[in-house]
Protein backbone atom coordinates (compact mmCIF):
# COMPACT_ATOMS: atom_id res chain seq x y z
CA UNK A 1 0.00 0.00 0.00
CA UNK A 2 1.53 3.08 -0.89
CA UNK A 3 0.74 6.15 1.37
CA UNK A 4 1.36 9.70 0.64
CA UNK A 5 1.04 12.21 3.80
CA UNK A 6 0.67 15.78 2.52
CA UNK A 7 0.99 18.79 4.59
CA UNK A 8 2.89 22.41 3.98
CA UNK A 9 2.46 26.01 5.36
CA UNK A 10 -0.73 27.26 6.06
CA UNK A 11 -2.83 28.29 3.33
CA UNK A 12 0.14 26.81 0.80
CA UNK A 13 -3.12 24.88 -0.70
CA UNK A 14 -2.19 21.48 0.67
CA UNK A 15 -5.83 19.90 1.04
CA UNK A 16 -6.71 21.13 -2.73
CA UNK A 17 -3.07 19.20 -3.81
CA UNK A 18 -3.93 16.40 -1.43
CA UNK A 19 -7.68 16.04 -3.28
CA UNK A 20 -6.08 15.97 -6.41
CA UNK A 21 -3.54 13.41 -5.85
CA UNK A 22 -6.78 10.71 -4.35
CA UNK A 23 -8.67 11.73 -7.62
CA UNK A 24 -5.29 11.55 -9.68
CA UNK A 25 -4.81 7.89 -8.05
CA UNK A 26 -8.55 6.66 -8.43
CA UNK A 27 -8.49 7.91 -12.17
CA UNK A 28 -5.52 5.45 -12.85
CA UNK A 29 -7.41 2.64 -11.47
CA UNK A 30 -6.17 2.31 -7.65
CA UNK A 31 -8.52 1.85 -4.78
CA UNK A 32 -8.04 5.47 -3.31
CA UNK A 33 -8.46 6.29 0.31
CA UNK A 34 -8.22 10.37 1.11
CA UNK A 35 -8.43 11.45 4.30
CA UNK A 36 -9.00 14.87 5.73
CA UNK A 37 -10.23 16.96 8.43
CA UNK A 38 -11.09 20.05 6.34
CA UNK A 39 -14.88 20.57 6.83
CA UNK A 40 -14.57 23.09 3.69
CA UNK A 41 -13.61 20.05 1.11
CA UNK A 42 -16.32 20.43 -1.39
CA UNK A 43 -18.54 17.46 -2.03
CA UNK A 44 -18.08 18.57 -5.80
CA UNK A 45 -14.24 17.36 -6.10
CA UNK A 46 -15.60 13.74 -5.69
CA UNK A 47 -19.08 13.93 -7.32
CA UNK A 48 -19.28 11.15 -10.36
CA UNK A 49 -18.16 7.65 -10.59
CA UNK A 50 -14.32 6.12 -10.40
CA UNK A 51 -13.71 8.86 -7.55
CA UNK A 52 -11.91 7.80 -4.22
CA UNK A 53 -12.98 6.98 -1.17
CA UNK A 54 -13.60 10.03 0.79
CA UNK A 55 -12.96 9.63 4.80
CA UNK A 56 -13.88 12.89 6.71
CA UNK A 57 -12.19 13.11 10.30
CA UNK A 58 -14.67 13.92 12.86
CA UNK A 59 -12.73 14.78 15.70
CA UNK A 60 -15.29 15.73 18.19
CA UNK A 61 -17.39 12.74 17.19
CA UNK A 62 -14.00 10.51 18.05
CA UNK A 63 -13.19 12.60 21.28
CA UNK A 64 -16.87 12.06 22.62
CA UNK A 65 -16.44 8.16 22.04
CA UNK A 66 -12.76 7.58 23.47
CA UNK A 67 -14.09 9.03 26.64
CA UNK A 68 -17.08 7.67 27.43
CA UNK A 69 -15.12 4.36 26.76
CA UNK A 70 -12.62 5.28 29.33
CA UNK A 71 -15.33 6.07 31.50
CA UNK A 72 -17.10 2.95 31.45
CA UNK A 73 -13.88 0.89 31.75
CA UNK A 74 -12.77 3.35 34.76
CA UNK A 75 -16.41 3.08 36.34
CA UNK A 76 -15.42 1.29 39.49
CA UNK A 77 -12.41 3.54 40.20
CA UNK A 78 -14.22 6.32 39.52
CA UNK A 79 -17.34 5.83 41.33
CA UNK A 80 -14.57 5.19 44.78
CA UNK A 81 -14.05 8.71 44.17
CA UNK A 82 -17.37 9.54 43.88
CA UNK A 83 -17.65 10.88 40.61
CA UNK A 84 -20.28 11.84 38.57
CA UNK A 85 -20.31 10.19 34.76
CA UNK A 86 -20.33 12.60 31.86
CA UNK A 87 -23.04 11.86 28.77
CA UNK A 88 -22.58 12.12 25.73
CA UNK A 89 -24.08 15.83 25.48
CA UNK A 90 -22.05 17.35 27.48
CA UNK A 91 -18.94 16.45 25.99
CA UNK A 92 -17.28 19.41 23.84
CA UNK A 93 -13.19 17.92 22.43
CA UNK A 94 -10.45 19.22 23.92
CA UNK A 95 -7.69 21.40 22.20
CA UNK A 96 -5.29 18.86 20.50
CA UNK A 97 -8.16 16.08 20.30
CA UNK A 98 -7.67 15.98 16.10
CA UNK A 99 -4.64 15.04 16.10
CA UNK A 100 -5.85 11.42 18.12
CA UNK A 101 -8.98 11.60 15.57
CA UNK A 102 -6.00 11.49 12.74
CA UNK A 103 -3.84 8.70 14.06
CA UNK A 104 -7.30 6.50 14.68
CA UNK A 105 -8.50 7.30 10.95
CA UNK A 106 -4.76 6.04 9.59
CA UNK A 107 -4.38 3.30 11.89
CA UNK A 108 -7.94 2.31 10.56
CA UNK A 109 -6.38 3.04 6.69
CA UNK A 110 -3.37 0.61 7.89
CA UNK A 111 -5.77 -2.23 8.03
CA UNK A 112 -7.89 -1.40 4.85
CA UNK A 113 -7.30 -2.69 1.41
CA UNK A 114 -5.83 0.32 -0.31
CA UNK A 115 -3.61 0.69 -3.39
CA UNK A 116 -2.74 4.96 -2.32
CA UNK A 117 -4.08 6.44 1.22
CA UNK A 118 -3.16 10.12 0.78
CA UNK A 119 -3.97 11.79 4.22
CA UNK A 120 -4.68 15.54 4.41
CA UNK A 121 -2.58 16.49 7.23
CA UNK A 122 -2.53 19.97 9.37
CA UNK A 123 -0.26 23.02 8.82
CA UNK A 124 3.43 22.86 9.61
CA UNK A 125 5.18 23.34 11.80
CA UNK A 126 1.83 20.64 13.40
CA UNK A 127 2.30 18.66 10.91
CA UNK A 128 5.72 16.95 12.03
CA UNK A 129 4.45 16.70 15.85
CA UNK A 130 1.63 14.64 14.59
CA UNK A 131 3.74 12.11 12.73
CA UNK A 132 6.40 11.92 15.72
CA UNK A 133 3.11 11.63 18.15
CA UNK A 134 2.68 7.54 17.81
CA UNK A 135 6.67 6.95 19.06
CA UNK A 136 6.00 9.49 21.86
CA UNK A 137 3.02 8.43 22.70
CA UNK A 138 4.43 4.62 23.22
CA UNK A 139 7.57 5.60 25.13
CA UNK A 140 5.19 7.38 27.79
CA UNK A 141 3.42 4.32 27.83
CA UNK A 142 6.06 1.96 28.78
CA UNK A 143 7.85 4.00 31.31
CA UNK A 144 4.34 4.88 33.19
CA UNK A 145 2.75 1.41 32.74
CA UNK A 146 5.98 -0.67 31.85
CA UNK A 147 4.76 -3.96 30.70
CA UNK A 148 6.55 -6.33 33.17
CA UNK A 149 4.05 -4.94 36.32
CA UNK A 150 1.74 -6.86 34.72
CA UNK A 151 3.40 -10.33 35.86
CA UNK A 152 1.79 -10.25 39.37
CA UNK A 153 -2.00 -10.33 37.40
CA UNK A 154 -3.07 -13.42 39.08
CA UNK A 155 -2.66 -12.24 42.53
CA UNK A 156 -5.16 -8.89 41.90
CA UNK A 157 -8.22 -10.68 42.51
CA UNK A 158 -6.98 -11.76 45.85
CA UNK A 159 -5.38 -8.27 46.74
CA UNK A 160 -8.93 -6.88 45.55
CA UNK A 161 -10.47 -9.42 47.98
CA UNK A 162 -7.93 -8.50 50.67
CA UNK A 163 -8.74 -4.67 50.29
CA UNK A 164 -12.53 -4.78 50.30
CA UNK A 165 -11.79 -2.26 46.82
CA UNK A 166 -11.72 -3.30 43.17
CA UNK A 167 -8.37 -2.82 41.74
CA UNK A 168 -8.15 -0.71 38.64
CA UNK A 169 -4.37 -1.80 37.47
CA UNK A 170 -6.00 -4.75 35.20
CA UNK A 171 -8.17 -2.60 33.00
CA UNK A 172 -5.36 0.38 32.90
CA UNK A 173 -3.20 -2.01 31.59
CA UNK A 174 -5.21 -3.65 29.15
CA UNK A 175 -6.22 -0.05 28.58
CA UNK A 176 -2.43 0.64 27.72
CA UNK A 177 -1.83 -2.47 26.08
CA UNK A 178 -4.97 -1.54 23.75
CA UNK A 179 -2.94 1.56 22.68
CA UNK A 180 0.38 0.53 22.59
CA UNK A 181 -1.11 -1.72 19.56
CA UNK A 182 -3.27 0.76 17.86
CA UNK A 183 -0.08 2.81 17.83
CA UNK A 184 2.52 0.98 16.62
CA UNK A 185 -0.22 0.33 13.95
CA UNK A 186 0.50 3.81 12.60
CA UNK A 187 3.58 3.96 13.68
CA UNK A 188 4.36 1.56 11.21
CA UNK A 189 2.50 3.14 8.89
CA UNK A 190 4.41 5.87 9.00
CA UNK A 191 7.96 4.22 8.26
CA UNK A 192 6.77 2.16 6.28
CA UNK A 193 9.10 2.30 2.94
CA UNK A 194 5.72 2.72 0.53
CA UNK A 195 5.26 5.57 2.50
CA UNK A 196 6.12 9.54 2.12
CA UNK A 197 5.36 13.27 3.15
CA UNK A 198 4.69 16.19 0.42
CA UNK A 199 5.32 18.83 1.26
CA UNK A 200 3.54 21.85 -0.72
CA UNK A 201 4.11 25.57 -0.73
CA UNK A 202 3.65 28.75 -2.19
CA UNK A 203 6.49 30.10 -3.40
CA UNK A 204 7.57 33.23 -1.26
CA UNK A 205 9.53 35.04 1.31
CA UNK A 206 8.30 32.76 4.34
CA UNK A 207 8.48 29.28 2.49
CA UNK A 208 12.23 28.55 2.11
CA UNK A 209 12.08 28.93 6.30
CA UNK A 210 9.20 27.04 7.12
CA UNK A 211 10.30 23.92 4.46
CA UNK A 212 13.55 23.68 6.02
CA UNK A 213 12.78 23.53 9.66
CA UNK A 214 10.04 21.22 8.33
CA UNK A 215 12.55 19.01 6.27
CA UNK A 216 14.79 18.86 9.51
CA UNK A 217 11.70 17.87 11.72
CA UNK A 218 10.45 15.51 9.37
CA UNK A 219 14.67 14.16 9.14
CA UNK A 220 14.91 13.77 13.01
CA UNK A 221 11.59 11.40 12.80
CA UNK A 222 13.07 9.10 10.05
CA UNK A 223 10.77 10.03 7.70
CA UNK A 224 11.12 9.71 3.72
CA UNK A 225 10.29 13.29 2.12
CA UNK A 226 9.28 13.94 -1.94
CA UNK A 227 10.43 16.70 -3.78
CA UNK A 228 8.36 19.98 -3.11
CA UNK A 229 5.49 20.93 -4.74
CA UNK A 230 5.44 24.22 -6.18
CA UNK A 231 1.94 25.79 -5.88
CA UNK A 232 -0.10 28.50 -7.76
CA UNK A 233 2.55 29.28 -9.79
CA UNK A 234 1.93 32.06 -12.16
CA UNK A 235 2.97 32.11 -15.87
CA UNK A 236 6.18 33.47 -16.97
CA UNK A 237 5.50 34.73 -20.29
CA UNK A 238 2.17 36.71 -19.34
CA UNK A 239 2.69 40.65 -21.76
CA UNK A 240 1.22 42.10 -18.33
CA UNK A 241 3.78 43.91 -16.49
CA UNK A 242 1.91 43.69 -12.85
CA UNK A 243 1.56 39.67 -13.75
CA UNK A 244 5.36 39.56 -14.80
CA UNK A 245 7.08 40.99 -12.01
CA UNK A 246 4.58 38.68 -9.21
CA UNK A 247 5.76 35.53 -11.76
CA UNK A 248 9.51 37.00 -11.57
CA UNK A 249 9.39 36.75 -7.37
CA UNK A 250 7.96 33.94 -7.51
CA UNK A 251 10.48 32.35 -9.34
CA UNK A 252 13.54 33.74 -7.42
CA UNK A 253 11.46 32.35 -4.83
CA UNK A 254 11.13 28.69 -6.40
CA UNK A 255 15.08 27.86 -6.44
CA UNK A 256 15.47 28.49 -2.46
CA UNK A 257 13.06 25.45 -2.57
CA UNK A 258 15.35 22.98 -3.92
CA UNK A 259 13.86 20.08 -6.09
CA UNK A 260 10.05 21.22 -6.62
CA UNK A 261 7.35 20.24 -9.29
CA UNK A 262 5.06 22.98 -10.51
CA UNK A 263 2.04 23.35 -10.04
CA UNK A 264 -0.40 25.76 -12.03
CA UNK A 265 -2.19 28.72 -10.97
CA UNK A 266 -6.34 28.40 -11.85
CA UNK A 267 -6.56 31.60 -11.74
CA UNK A 268 -9.66 30.69 -9.70
CA UNK A 269 -10.56 28.29 -6.52
CA UNK A 270 -11.30 24.45 -8.13
CA UNK A 271 -14.69 23.79 -7.72
CA UNK A 272 -14.90 20.24 -10.18
CA UNK A 273 -13.07 17.22 -10.45
CA UNK A 274 -11.86 18.55 -13.14
CA UNK A 275 -10.25 21.94 -11.74
CA UNK A 276 -8.55 19.61 -9.83
CA UNK A 277 -7.01 17.41 -12.83
CA UNK A 278 -3.89 19.97 -13.84
CA UNK A 279 -3.13 20.07 -10.02
CA UNK A 280 -2.15 16.51 -9.53
CA UNK A 281 1.65 15.80 -9.24
CA UNK A 282 2.79 13.06 -11.48
CA UNK A 283 3.22 9.87 -8.91
CA UNK A 284 7.03 9.61 -7.15
CA UNK A 285 9.00 6.26 -6.52
CA UNK A 286 8.94 5.99 -2.74
CA UNK A 287 12.75 6.91 -1.80
CA UNK A 288 13.89 5.48 1.71
CA UNK A 289 14.74 7.78 4.65
CA UNK A 290 18.62 8.44 4.97
CA UNK A 291 20.12 6.01 7.13
CA UNK A 292 21.88 6.78 10.72
CA UNK A 293 24.79 4.70 10.53
CA UNK A 294 27.58 4.26 12.90
CA UNK A 295 31.18 4.64 12.12
CA UNK A 296 33.84 2.93 13.88
CA UNK A 297 37.44 5.32 13.99
CA UNK A 298 38.40 3.89 16.75
CA UNK A 299 42.08 2.92 15.13
CA UNK A 300 42.41 6.45 13.94
CA UNK A 301 40.91 8.49 16.49
CA UNK A 302 39.35 6.37 19.20
CA UNK A 303 35.81 6.49 19.01
CA UNK A 304 32.55 5.98 17.26
CA UNK A 305 30.87 8.20 15.68
CA UNK A 306 27.06 7.83 15.26
CA UNK A 307 26.03 10.21 11.87
CA UNK A 308 22.88 11.65 11.92
CA UNK A 309 21.43 13.11 8.83
CA UNK A 310 19.47 16.23 9.65
CA UNK A 311 19.36 18.41 6.28
CA UNK A 312 18.31 22.29 7.33
CA UNK A 313 19.65 21.98 10.61
CA UNK A 314 21.70 24.95 11.99
CA UNK A 315 24.21 24.53 15.13
CA UNK A 316 22.03 27.39 17.31
CA UNK A 317 18.58 24.91 16.95
CA UNK A 318 20.84 21.49 17.84
CA UNK A 319 20.02 20.39 22.00
CA UNK A 320 21.93 17.51 22.32
CA UNK A 321 21.52 15.29 25.87
CA UNK A 322 22.79 11.72 26.93
CA UNK A 323 20.25 10.14 29.33
CA UNK A 324 21.06 6.32 30.13
CA UNK A 325 20.66 4.52 26.98
CA UNK A 326 18.92 6.74 25.14
CA UNK A 327 19.70 10.65 22.91
CA UNK A 328 17.80 13.23 23.52
CA UNK A 329 17.60 15.19 20.19
CA UNK A 330 16.59 18.58 19.80
CA UNK A 331 16.36 20.67 16.34
CA UNK A 332 14.33 23.69 16.35
CA UNK A 333 10.73 23.10 17.61
CA UNK A 334 10.80 19.60 17.41
CA UNK A 335 12.18 17.03 19.98
CA UNK A 336 12.75 13.02 19.40
CA UNK A 337 14.26 10.46 21.91
CA UNK A 338 16.29 7.83 20.46
CA UNK A 339 17.36 4.79 21.64
CA UNK A 340 21.47 4.00 21.42
CA UNK A 341 22.63 1.56 18.81
CA UNK A 342 24.12 -1.33 21.75
CA UNK A 343 27.48 -0.64 20.91
CA UNK A 344 27.16 2.81 21.76
CA UNK A 345 25.74 2.16 25.09
CA UNK A 346 28.65 1.17 26.74
CA UNK A 347 30.44 4.13 25.44
CA UNK A 348 30.66 8.05 26.35
CA UNK A 349 29.69 10.93 24.54
CA UNK A 350 32.87 12.99 23.95
CA UNK A 351 31.44 15.56 21.25
CA UNK A 352 29.02 16.63 18.37
CA UNK A 353 29.65 18.62 15.29
CA UNK A 354 27.37 19.56 12.39
CA UNK A 355 28.97 19.31 8.83
CA UNK A 356 26.64 19.79 5.73
CA UNK A 357 23.51 18.41 7.24
CA UNK A 358 24.74 15.74 8.80
CA UNK A 359 25.26 15.73 12.69
CA UNK A 360 28.08 13.40 13.99
CA UNK A 361 27.80 12.71 17.70
CA UNK A 362 31.44 10.83 18.84
CA UNK A 363 31.59 7.95 21.50
CA UNK A 364 34.00 7.14 23.45
CA UNK A 365 33.77 2.87 24.64
CA UNK A 366 33.94 2.63 28.66
CA UNK A 367 36.65 0.87 29.41
CA UNK A 368 34.85 -0.73 32.30
CA UNK A 369 32.32 -1.91 30.39
CA UNK A 370 33.66 -2.25 26.85
CA UNK A 371 34.36 -6.10 26.00
CA UNK A 372 37.84 -6.87 26.23
CA UNK A 373 40.38 -8.57 23.63
CA UNK A 374 42.71 -11.15 24.39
Amino acid sequence: MRTVLVTGPGGAGRTTVAAATALGGARRGQRVLFLTGDRAVPDDWFAGDGGPVVRRVHSGAHFRAEMLAFQDRAAAALGLLGATPLADEELTELPGSDRFALLRALRDAAAGDWDLVVADLPPLPDAVAVLGLPEQLRRYLRRLLPPERQAARALRPMLAQLAGVPMPAAWLYETAARWDTELAAVQALMEAPTTTVRLVAEPGPAAAEALRTARTGLALHRLAVEPVVANRMLPTTSPDPWLSGLAAQQQAHLKALGEAHELPHLGRDPRTADDLAPLDPPPVPPAPAPDWTVEDRREDDGVLVWRIPLPGATKQDLGLVRRGDELVLTTGPFRRVVPLPSALRRCTVTGAGLDDGTLGVRFAPDPDVWPRTR
